[in-house]
């Protein structure tokens, strides 16, 4: 019932993603009588004013606006205090609180991304409390070894509370991909350079999900691109870690060649090798390969081997392209996009390869054409 109910509501904010509807925003905020509330849309670097309305003798108001889908506003009272809210075409939000401590104080009703990021605050502010207050007591231990014992169960507190507001948020957002909420909860910091979520899995599902409904809005738009920066940043970063757990600066590769023996890439260490990825379907690998087969051919007898990589998933187009491009050096493949491979090398185009010394390291990348015979030319005299 719950999926079928989750199915409906992603349809009917599918079918209003066209075009633009009214909603309202309208309360009460005890104490601010004829004091003014200011509506701002929220956008990436800035903020565009939309309404602004005065409150009546009873601390009434009631804002109107549009969009064609959802959309974040602040609602201010001023500069520091406001509240954010997740607006979607023809809701009616309801507002409660009061105006002398609007940001900690309030409720709102009617929109359920607006309530889920309410909720998602009030769980943040007080964890953050929580991290504030502990940071105080440690500080002040820091000068006396008698409380060495104490301040080791303080931090422990500390890393615990982190923990547990980072678990919630993360499952929040796994659970929720769909939700534009996903990308405020994805932005929430301790600090400066501190994420609240530390999970890479988490930002891609909700970035493709909320890409694939909303690939006009903005906030998504960049979310999906930040993601895609960061997914390469991550491989950059695991490429690094695995050259500096090894003794050489490539990482091993062991995959079956077409007649399904495997193949060692490290057992090639006394020879240049020019580690290759490609694939028979890719126009630019095919393009290469005859300059490969007539390199090879000159520099096989001094020393060099060629070591490619399939990333294809079609066999039979892998075997009939090493056949038709006279391919005769080692070829392996999982024929499922050897990914492993591709990540450990941190591969983001084809062709692309890495040339690798005599003790395992790499010294050249992303050779073509003549600059494969020229730097071979150049180490095999």
């Amino acid at each position: 019932m719950k999926n079928t109910i989750y199915f409906i509501a992603l349809l009917l904010s599918l079918a209003s993603c066209g075009k633009k509807s009214n909603f309202t925003i309208s309360g009460k905020l005890s104490g601010g009588e004829g004091k003014t509330v200011y509506l701002s849309k929220l956008l990436l670097s800035n903020q565009a004013s939309s309404d602004s309305v005065k409150l009546n003798s009873q601390g009434e108001f009631q804002l109107k606006g549009s969009c064609s889908t959802p959309t974040f506003y602040l609602l201010k009272l001023s500069k520091k205090s406001f509240i954010t809210l997740l607006v979607d075409s023809t809701e009616h939000l309801v507002v409660s609180g009061s105006y002398g401590n609007f940001t900690r104080d309030y409720g709102v009703k009617g929109s359920i991304g607006s309530e889920s990021l309410r909720e998602l605050d009030n769980r943040f502010y007080r964890a953050k409390n929580q991290l504030d207050s502990l940071q105080k007591i440690i500080d002040s231990q820091k000068t006396s070894l008698a409380n060495a014992s104490n301040t080791e169960t303080l931090k422990t507190s500390y890393n615990r509370t982190i923990t547990r507001h980072s678990e919630y948020v993360t499952a929040f957002v796994k659970n929720n991909p769909f939700s534009l909420v996903s990308v405020y909860a994805l932005y929430q910091k301790w600090n400066e350079t501190s994420y609240v979520i530390n999970d890479m899995q988490a930002m891609k599902v909700a970035a493709s999900a909320l890409f694939s409904v909303y690939p006009k809005n903005e906030q998504v738009v960049a979310l999906y691109n930040n993601t895609l920066q960061f997914i390469k940043e991550e491989r950059a970063k695991n490429f690094n870690n695995v050259i500096e757990s090894n003794a050489v600066n490539s990482p091993n590769i062991i995959l079956p060649d077409v007649d399904g023996h495997k193949r060692d890439l490290w057992s090639l260490h006394g020879k240049y090798v020019l580690l290759h990825f490609w694939s028979a379907k890719d126009r630019g690998s095919r393009i290469l390969n005859p300059v490969l087969s007539e390199v090879y051919q000159k520099f096989k007898n001094r020393g060099f081997e060629i070591f490619m990589v399939s990333v294809d998933d079609d066999k039979a187009a892998w075997t009939e392209a090493i056949a038709a491009d006279k391919l005769n050096f080692i070829n392996v493949g999982d024929m499922k996009g050897s990914f492993q491979a591709v990540a450990n090398y941190n591969v983001q185009e084809l062709p692309f390869n890495y040339l690798i010394d005599k003790e395992g390291n790499i010294i050249a990348r992303n050779l073509k054409g003549p600059s494969i015979n020229q730097a071979l030319s150049t180490l095999l005299k």
